[in-house]
């Protein structure tokens, strides 16, 4: 004999009553696992992150979140944030934004290490020149 469920909810006709009935007669919410039990953490970095080393699970995902800045007059922009091994960190997305901010997502695929970049440009004000430097922002992902 199965179970039955019951639940409430209110519609647009009112009070409705639906009960669920699962074929082993065990509750519909112990069949299921839990809903997040299989979710892999999401690894975050920013600008701070410059030059560190980072764990990240295989199969998770790591975001980069690079924001410009303004500095005597200039403004630093970023470019797409870089794998330089896309066979353990997979590119996923990214995208530059006229504000000068970068983002970037790629996928932990195999277990190693990858070393991720973006380059920091100066753009002049009207009128103004920017110094001739390239910065480069780096962090070494370690895919466990």
């Amino acid at each position: 004999m199965g179970a039955t469920k019951w639940s409430t909810a209110f519609g647009a006709a009112g009070l409705v009553l639906v009960a669920v009935t699962t074929s082993a007669g065990t509750p519909a919410a112990a069949q299921s696992q839990a809903p997040h039990a299989h979710l892999v953490a999401r690894v975050v970095l920013t600008n701070a992150d410059n030059g560190r080393t980072v764990p990240a699970s295989s199969g998770g995902d790591v975001e980069i979140r690079l924001t410009h800045s303004r500095e005597r007059g200039f403004t630093y922009t970023w470019t797409a944030p870089e794998s330089g091994n896309s066979a353990v960190l997979g590119h996923a997305s990214d995208a530059t934004y006229p504000s000068g901010d970068a983002t970037a997502v790629f996928h932990a695929a195999a277990a190693g290490a990858a070393t991720v970049t973006a380059q920091r440009r100066c753009v002049p004000d009207p009128g103004s020149l920017c110094p001739l430097l390239v910065e480069t922002w780096k962090v070494t992902i370690e895919v466990k």
